[in-house]
């Protein structure tokens, strides 16, 4: 048996989350795990760093597999992608000791949304941005995005039907890139996530790019641990898993050679 750490890049949108699923539905493990399944007729372990919902894009999703396999990182890696569909592929394949553990050990992990703010259609962004056609206000945005940096109790932006033990999680950076009328980028980095955390997040922080409320909202919003006092959940398309970190890695992961983050 030997353990190896998978580096995934996929495209959400045809896929059911990251979790296998009993009613047939296409997801990212479900492949993963059919793919493996024709290169090892052993026991095969496979967990995620963190379950990103249907529809959500990975550049640096990281998952740790327990396989019987004497293939080397390198050839597992070419060996999956022969067989994985075009939406998904393993862009590295590294061996660990059998101890590693892709969630429990994971230490940092970042996020990306993306908006596209202009009052036109786009349909090479379609896919990958949530349009809005009003103007937003970037310099309100990233006022009230100063509230969320530290620990703090996120169960007001967490989303039904999560089961963990404690909403408490640290963000150590919330960035807001781009200009009002263009491409706006929100990055969010921290330990852990919720479940829609970072969709809740977005919409909150588009309420207030958009005037409807006030920048120091968003701290009334933590303090009301009220799922129901945060704005709306961003749509799906619009996020993407940049990368998950281990304490023997680098402070930030080299993204994936193949991402394009928005259009040029």
């Amino acid at each position: 048996m030997a353990t190896f750490q998978l580096t995934l890049e996929y495209d959400g949108a045809g896929f059911a989350g990251w979790q296998a699923q009993g009613q047939g539905e296409r997801t990212v493990q479900g492949e993963l795990l059919r793919a493996l399944g024709e290169i090892s007729s052993g026991a095969i372990r496979l967990m995620g760093a963190g379950r990103t919902d249907a529809g959500v894009h990975a550049e640096g999703q990281v998952a740790s597999v327990r396989i019987e396999t004497r293939l080397d990182g390198e050839t597992l890696r070419r060996a999956l992608n022969a067989k994985l569909p075009a939406d998904l592929a393993v862009i590295e394949a590294r061996l660990r000791s059998d101890a590693f553990d892709a969630r429990r050990d994971a230490i940092a992990k970042r996020y990306r949304y993306q908006i596209w703010n202009g009052e036109l259609p786009s349909p090479l962004r379609a896919p990958r941005f949530w349009q809005i056609r009003e103007p937003l206000a970037l310099a309100s945005m990233r006022d009230a995005a100063q509230a969320l940096i530290g620990t703090h109790d996120f169960a007001s932006f967490r989303g039904a039907g999560s089961a963990v033990r404690t909403s408490v999680r640290t963000l150590s950076r919330v960035d807001l890139d781009g200009e009002s009328g263009g491409e706006v980028r929100i990055a969010v980095e921290g330990d852990g996530f919720l479940r829609h955390m970072v969709r809740n997040v977005v919409g909150s922080l588009v309420e207030v790019g958009l005037g409807v409320r006030p920048p120091g909202w968003l701290a009334e919003v933590l303090t009301a641990r009220d799922r129901t006092a945060a704005g709306r959940t961003a749509p799906a398309c619009g996020l993407t898993l940049e990368w998950v970190r281990y304490p023997d890695a680098p402070a930030e992961p080299a993204a994936s050679p193949r991402s394009e983050p928005g259009i040029r």
